[in-house]
């Protein structure tokens, strides 16, 4: 293979990893570690939308610029993707086939629709049992509401390739699931039959992806992994918000959660995990890990609650448990941390609050007679939403941080 061909197929490896969820630093390093592989020095620069590919081999030397959006996760892609490159340095896969290997694996199937739609209806029925609910038939129109979403979103995929469209009519359709519930008084002042199907379309795993980017000042890229799952979360308020109001309801602000006891909110934690590892489409082999972190974590964060700590410290304190079981055995297990990382913090994720912060934003919009009650409600759900992302961020990232330099200092000196 010349210069000009393995300079491809490490962009294109790149490429797969990148649109497919995988943390930045570890695309860089495994397309690095490709490229010693086929005896190049590479360097890949990623921003949003683009990779740039710089290539020498001797005194040749060779520029690439690739397309690449970072908006899907597929981590069974990714995956295989960083199998491959493992098999490419121990031999086992020539390189003549592995251009091959990479195009099947960029045109793997995404799981299947029923298997989807069942993950939706479990993680969005789990979250509501987080929450608080209490009523059988709420729980009955949550998974109806997650699983008509789920087909919703997959029939949409086949026709519009906009990824704001999906999470808007999903959530236009659960308002106005959740507003009938309202008039029918199957639903509580908390809202859940409304908001927990719009709660797993939260883009967790990107406002992550962003805030690991910024922690190492990739600014272009981590603001714009962040504006893209803002500009989601928008989609998704925007269209719960106009389901309610289509039927003249409202999403109250500042509503108190409710206790649940410890070994229910661990048992729909462990469901929710198993629901995301699906949305994320991570292979099968993976779920034990995040599972049962993500268990312990919601333990923690339960525990955390109940002895008088704020949201943002149970989540803090739940993630940095997560980042420092979960990073030392990503290297030694050779898994893709953005795949059983996320899927066990991600539930935790305050879609909630922001969406509340939203409907008080509208309410204040709206009313001529605006009261202080409902402005301190609507900064103090966004505030919540804030320093929880803050925390978890922080829990989650800095310990991976820490261990992957020390993994990367002890592998030089063995070197």
């Amino acid at each position: 293979m010349n210069l000009q061909e393995r300079s491809d197929l490490v962009l294109t490896f790149a490429q797969v990893l990148h649109v497919n969820g995988q943390s930045t630093d570890d695309t860089v390093a495994a397309a690095e570690r490709l490229s010693n592989n086929l005896g190049l020095r590479a360097t890949i620069m990623p921003r949003w939308g683009e990779l740039l590919l710089q290539a020498t081999d001797g005194t040749a030397r060779l520029v690439l610029l690739g397309t690449a959006s970072p908006t899907g996760v597929d981590m069974e892609r990714v995956a295989s993707a960083m199998r491959a490159i493992d098999e490419v340095g121990a031999g086992q896969l020539a390189p003549p086939v592995v251009l091959e290997t990479i195009t099947a694996i960029a045109h793997a199937p995404p799981a299947p629709t029923w298997l989807f739609t069942l993950a939706a209806a479990a993680g969005a029925a789990a979250l509501s049992v987080i929450f608080g609910v209490r009523h059988l038939a709420a729980v009955t129109l949550i998974v109806a509401s997650a699983a008509a979403g789920a087909v919703l979103r997959r029939t949409l995929a086949q026709y519009c390739t906009n990824p704001l469209l999906q999470p808007l009519c999903a959530a236009l359709l659960a308002g106005i699931i959740g507003a009938l519930a309202v008039r029918y008084q199957l639903s509580s002042s908390l809202r859940l039959v409304a908001v927990c199907p719009c709660m797993i379309l939260v883009p967790g795993p990107h406002v992550l992806n962003g805030m690991m980017d910024l922690s190492v000042a990739r600014i272009h890229l981590g603001a714009s992994r962040v504006a893209y799952a803002g500009l989601v979360i928008l989609a998704i308020s925007s269209g719960l918000l106009l389901g309610l109001g289509l039927l003249g309801v409202s999403l109250p602000v500042g509503e108190p959660g409710r206790a649940v006891p410890l070994w229910l909110d661990v048992i729909a934690a462990g469901v929710a995990v198993v629901a995301f590892s699906i949305f994320f489409a991570m292979p099968w082999r993976m779920w034990g890990w995040p599972v049962a972190v993500g268990m312990l974590a919601h333990a923690l964060r339960w525990w955390t609650l109940a002895v008088g700590g704020g949201a943002a410290t149970g989540a803090f304190v739940a993630c940095l448990v997560v980042g420092l079981t979960l990073a030392p055995v990503v290297h030694r297990r050779h898994m893709p941390f953005a795949a059983i990382g996320f899927a066990s913090v991600v539930s935790m994720m305050p879609g909630v609050f922001l969406f509340r912060m939203a409907s008080g934003l509208l309410q204040l919009a709206n009313n001529a007679h605006t009261t202080l009650d409902l402005l301190g409600a609507t900064i103090a759900d966004g505030m919540t939403a804030v320093t929880i992302i803050l925390a978890m961020s922080f829990g989650i990232i800095v310990p991976k941080i820490a261990i992957d330099r020390l993994t990367d200092s002890a592998t030089r000196l063995k070197a």
